[in-house]
Formats: structure tokens, C-alpha cells, sequence
């Protein structure tokens, strides 16, 4: 694998050859959802926290460089970050507009924290993220009491007055982590009660890490007329009650953020890209070294499963809420098609890419349905990943929220654009690992988005 470098380090371009044999240990990146919330947690909280390990991704950078602009202290350390903070009482107004670069999760959860502090702010991000829709969670915000500017009405920058906020009771119309966590943030400082409603239960890192940092936050799984829920849980089916029906999360009365330690595992969405590797190389055996293993985030490996794909988890433990292990995959197999439909997408929205690659080497005609979210990412991810499909060879039609993949594909060396999605570079560099020659990735730099690592472990892997 040889990169080439141009102008900047997002313009370099990536050239893999097909490889035969992918083993040895992968330690993927700190998580960066869950770094995400444990700068902002801490960052909330009057008093000094630990955030460790330091992760080198550019969207918690974004983080970090937002937080110190509002007087919050963030230094680093040989064993983490040290942030030391005013709580968020103390925040001081912004001289300049706050800049999240590329990253999302850093404007929408960031808007959650501001709309309740008595002072004007503005949200600003690059042009990618400055066409992200941004109306999904300032109107449940507005709806709190928040004063809120999107510019052409849905996107970024987001202006915001700062103001006195009232209690919600919400019901998400769509699963999203993002809009629900900013909801959340926003309800710490709001007068009165605060309930989301989930049709569809999405990422949980939020609750999970307020309920460790000290907040009343309470999930509740109401019966709903006519359902089974009762006999269900009679019959033993925990799991499969909160897995399959709606649930409440409520802020109680204890809503101050309490300075905490935190310990973050690493981060699956990287893994799946390595975890689909060894599934295609014949030659493989790989263990993913303390990794996230929070089944909202796991879907994936379930997806797997049901493909033939034989893994083990071992080394389970638990530190803030967040449960981590140990994944091997040592065993090849044949793929076979499946389908995977809405209520499974929120446990795998960032794996969808390499899913979808994956696809293309199963026997028969995998549906992925239910992903419309994809289109609106850095990249159309449903458009993306349709054309370089096609360009290695694949057999897929684009459907509105998905695609149909048949399989499976002989794979053919190609010239890859990942229309400037992290994402999409990384899926196609697992594809290219399997091609009949070499392959190029253009642009490819723009993994540091998300692991600036990433190449750099690959070859390692693979020689």
C-alpha cells in the first residue's frame, strides 16, 4: 500500500493491492461518539474530569475547540485529556462563531447545550456540514423555548439566542442518537420535566454516560394496549421486550453533571471496516482488542451472523455505562444474502458502507431498506456506495432509502471516489483488498476525519 501525496493531507490518494493474508491484533480508535459525549459531559460539570484515551480524530477535535472557546480548560496528557471547567453555569459567550468542522455530532449536540445559556452563539462548519439538515433538532428545541436561526431555513450556521427553556414531552419521529441526545442536554437546564419517546430505540450512549456522570436519567418500557409485553416478560424475553418495543426516557429531578473519570473503549464503527476484511481474506485471523460492545452500536456483528460469518466475543467488562471486549474472527466463510430492514439500521447507520461492500460478495440478493438517513450524510452514502459498487463490478440497484446487491462479484481493481466521505474511503479500501489488481482511492487523506490510523493499520495487517 503507497500513498500519494499532493497538496494537503485529505487530497492524498491511496493505492492497495490485493492482499492474501490479514492477522494480528487491531486496538481500533477511541470511540469518537462516546469521546464526543465525555468532553461535553465534562465540559458541563463544575470541577475537573479525565477523558482517556486521547483519540486524534478531527470531528473531537472540533469538540474540544468548540469547549475552549466557551472557557472551558482542555489540556492534554500522556494518559488522556484533563479538562478542568467552570460547569455550565460559568460559560462565557463565544468572540467568534463556534467551528465544528465536518463533525455533526459536535453542532447538533453542541445546540442542545447552548439554547439554555444566557448568551448569543453561532454554530459554523465546513461546506459538507453546512448542507446537513439541521431542522430535525431545532424543532423539538423550539419547541423547548429555544430562539433559533438556520440559515435557508435548515442548515448550518445556527444561529442561537440564549434563553430560558421549559420541559418537553417528545416522541421522535424517526430514530436519530443525535436529535435525542440534544434534547437531552438541552432538558439539564430547562424548567420541568423532559420525556422522549423512541418508536425505535437508537444509540444510547447518552443516557448510558448521564446516568454515570450522576443525572437522574430513567428508562422506562411502557406497556402499549393490545401488545404482548406482559406475557413476554413472564416468559423470560427481557431483552427482546427493550429491543422491540418503544421506550421513555425521562430526566428526573437530579439533573446536575457531576465531574467523572472516564475510560473510553474503542471504536466499533472503525473495527467493522478490519472485521470485514478478515471476513473476506481467506487467510485470516484477527482479534479486535478492546472494542465497544454496546448492542446499540453491534448490529453489525448480528448482520453477520446471519450471513455464516462465525466470530467470538470474550473479555466482556463494563467502565461508564459503556460495556467493551474482545471480537475474533479466525474462520472464512461462504456469504449468504439477507435482509435488513428499519428497525435494525439505527444499531448500524455507519456500517452500512462496508455492509453494503460485504454484500456484494454473499451468495444471492441482499435488500438493505429503511436507510434514507444515508443521503443525507457527508456524502449521498446510498449513491456513493451504489456507483463504486458498480465500478468494482458489483450488481446493485440504488433504491430510495437502500440498495439491492447481488452476489456474489468478482472484484475488479478500480479507481475509487469517496465524494469526500470518510466513510466511503475506508469501505472501499476493504474492497480493494479483494480486487484483481490494484486499486486507488482518491482523496483518501479524508479518513483522519474519523482515524487517522487508518491506513497505517491496515498495512500492518496485511503484512
Amino acid at each position: 500500500m503507497t500513498q500519494d501525496k499532493t497538496t494537503t493531507e485529505s487530497r492524498q490518494d491511496a493505492r492497495l493491492e490485493p492482499v492474501r493474508k490479514l492477522t494480528g491484533h487491531y486496538r481500533p480508535p477511541t470511540d469518537k461518539s462516546i469521546a464526543h459525549r465525555a468532553l461535553i459531559l465534562a465540559a458541563l460539570a463544575k470541577g475537573r474530569s479525565t477523558v482517556a484515551p486521547i483519540t486524534r480524530s478531527e470531528d473531537v477535535a472540533a469538540t474540544a475547540r468548540c469547549l475552549r472557546q466557551l472557557g472551558v480548560t482542555i489540556n492534554e496528557s500522556p494518559d488522556g485529556w484533563i479538562v478542568e471547567s467552570p460547569g455550565v453555569n460559568g460559560w462565557t459567550a463565544p468572540e467568534r462563531g463556534l467551528d465544528c468542522g465536518n463533525s455533526g455530532t459536535t453542532m447538533r449536540l453542541l445546540a442542545g447545550c447552548l439554547v439554555g445559556r444566557p448568551f448569543a452563539s453561532t454554530l459554523i462548519g465546513d461546506d459538507s456540514l453546512s448542507r446537513r439538515p439541521m431542522r430535525r433538532i431545532a424543532e423539538p428545541l423550539r419547541l423547548m423555548g429555544a430562539e433559533i436561526d438556520l440559515a435557508k431555513g435548515d442548515t448550518a450556521p445556527i444561529r442561537i439566542t440564549g434563553i430560558v427553556l421549559d420541559g418537553v414531552e417528545y416522541t421522535l419521529p424517526v430514530p436519530s442518537a443525535q436529535v435525542k441526545s440534544a434534547i437531552l442536554l438541552a432538558g439539564l437546564s430547562a424548567q420541568g420535566e423532559t420525556v422522549i419517546t423512541e418508536r425505535i430505540v437508537s444509540r444510547d450512549h447518552t443516557e448510558r454516560m448521564l446516568d454515570a456522570a450522576g443525572v437522574d436519567c430513567v428508562i422506562e418500557y411502557p406497556p402499549r394496549a393490545g401488545d404482548r409485553r406482559e406475557a413476554m416478560l413472564a416468559s423470560g424475553a427481557a431483552e427482546a421486550v427493550k429491543a422491540d418495543y418503544q421506550r421513555l426516557i425521562r430526566l428526573g429531578e437530579r439533573r446536575e453533571v457531576q465531574p467523572h473519570d472516564w475510560v473510553l473503549p474503542g471504536d466499533f464503527s472503525a473495527a467493522a471496516f478490519f472485521i470485514a476484511a478478515a471476513v473476506g481474506v481467506k487467510k485470516s485471523d484477527l482479534i479486535v482488542a478492546d472494542v465497544g460492545l454496546n448492542p446499540k452500536r453491534t448490529g453489525f456483528l448480528k448482520v453477520l451472523k446471519r450471513m455464516g460469518v462465525d466470530y467470538e466475543t470474550t473479555h466482556r467488562e463494563n467502565s461508564g455505562g459503556e460495556p467493551r471486549g474482545r471480537i475474533r474472527i479466525a474462520a472464512f466463510a461462504d456469504l449468504k444474502a439477507t435482509k435488513v430492514g428499519a428497525a435494525e439500521i439505527p444499531t448500524l447507520i455507519d456500517e452500512l458502507p462496508i455492509l453494503a461492500v460485504l454484500a456484494a460478495r454473499a451468495e444471492g440478493v441482499t435488500v438493505i431498506r429503511g436507510a434514507e438517513e444515508l443521503r443525507h450524510k457527508e456524502s449521498d452514502r446510498i449513491a456513493a456506495v451504489a456507483a463504486n459498487l458498480r465500478a468494482m463490478g458489483a450488481k446493485v440497484a440504488e433504491l430510495e432509502d437502500g440498495w439491492a446487491i447481488e452476489g456474489p462479484t468478482e472484484w475488479h481493481a478500480a479507481t475509487i471516489d469517496p465524494q469526500g466521505d470518510h466513510r466511503i474511503a475506508m469501505a472501499f479500501s476493504i474492497a480493494a483488498l479483494w480486487a484483481d489488481g490494484p486499486s486507488v482511492i482518491r482523496n483518501a487523506g479524508i479518513v483522519r476525519v474519523s482515524d487517522p490510523e487508518f491506513f497505517a493499520a491496515l498495512t500492518a495487517l496485511t503484512h
